[in-house]
């Protein structure tokens, strides 16, 4: 079997189920069975889809989320690092910080919709500011749990060696609290693209969620498909790119189940 062979064969048996899914769900448009303003073809997603590639609408709405997600996300791991830090390196500051945190973070961010619009207009802010929230209690509760976790033994070997309460901090603490950092990145990411999904609701003019809204006005479920399709492509790519930023630079660790 040739190389091209074996890759072709490789996808197909990788994605067997969701392969087979398309060609029912292909299958019960052409016949009929689903209608077009209920559920459209995958073809007339494709179709769709690279029209709007093609004109450039979906790159310019793509730029604009990407823009949203990432301003809001910045902001939220700089808030959630910053408070994890007071929080875990000082009982002063989890006495003053880990409560007031802890609280809010059961609430449905959604539900603060109508109270950001009302603080900060219907421009960019309330957007950002919506994803902001969204992932700053990702980032605090794993790197929290990553510095409460350090070994003590390594924080006792450091007083040994005459480390100093800065140096035991950035020799000791953070690397150990870095896995959980990374993983609370992971989760923030996709948060962050789910935030993002309720926030282009508000006054939007542009985005991957204004295009959504305006394919719901027409009754255009390939166009809704082609915005929801490329939601998941962003979140999934976010994500391998964190992984692998997190093998690279976390390439000390022993792989779970092997012995060091």
């Amino acid at each position: 079997m040739s190389l091209v062979l074996r890759a072709i064969w490789n996808i197909f048996d990788k994605n067997f189920s969701l392969i087979g899914i398309l060609l029912i769900w292909q299958s019960s448009c052409d016949l009929g069975l689903i209608s077009k303003n209920i559920l459209a073809s995958p073809l007339d997603v494709l179709a769709s889809g690279w029209s709007l590639l093609k004109s450039g609408d979906l790159l310019t709405h793509m730029s604009v989320s990407f823009l949203r997600a990432l301003s809001g996300l910045a902001l939220g791991v700089s808030l959630g690092t910053m408070l994890a830090l007071l929080s875990g390196l000082s009982d002063w500051g989890r006495r003053i910080v880990d409560g007031p945190v802890q609280a809010p973070r059961a609430l449905p961010f959604l539900g603060l919709v109508p109270l950001f619009i009302l603080w900060f207009g219907i421009g960019e802010m309330p957007k950002i500011a919506l994803v902001a929230l969204a992932t700053t209690f990702p980032i605090y509760i794993n790197l929290l749990s990553g510095i409460r976790g350090v070994d003590s033994k390594l924080m006792e070997a450091g007083i040994c060696f005459g480390l100093s309460r800065t140096e035991q901090i950035v020799h000791v603490v953070l690397p150990g609290a870095a896995p959980s950092f990374l993983t609370g990145l992971r989760h923030a990411l996709t948060v962050s693209w789910l935030s993002l999904v309720a926030a282009e609701q508000i006054n939007a003019t542009q985005g991957v969620g204004y295009l959504i809204l305006q394919a719901r006005e027409f009754l255009r479920t390939d166009i809704m498909l082609v915005g929801l399709t490329v939601y998941a492509l962003l979140g999934v790519s976010t994500n391998a790119l964190v992984q692998a930023i997190e093998r690279r630079a976390l390439a000390w660790r022993a792989p779970v189940g092997v012995e060091a």
